[in-house]
């Protein structure tokens, strides 16, 4: 008689816990610094050499200066 292998029988979500606690630090670190540069003034960002415009850039990690 055949052996049924049923550990590969169920499609893995390739989702693990440590992905989604991962997924889920980096969107606060996100939100964070976008909440953080907000609060700046328009003088502030220009003392550190950006403009309103760059913090979603910066918050996303597309600009990096």
């Amino acid at each position: 008689m055949a052996a049924i292998d049923f550990r590969s029988a169920a499609p893995k979500s390739g989702y693990t816990l440590s992905s989604l606690i991962g997924a889920l630090a980096a969107w606060n670190d996100r939100r964070m610094t976008r909440n953080s540069l907000n609060k700046l003034s328009n003088r502030e960002l220009d003392d550190i050499g950006l403009v309103r415009g760059d913090i979603e850039a910066i918050a996303n990690g597309d600009l990096i200066r």
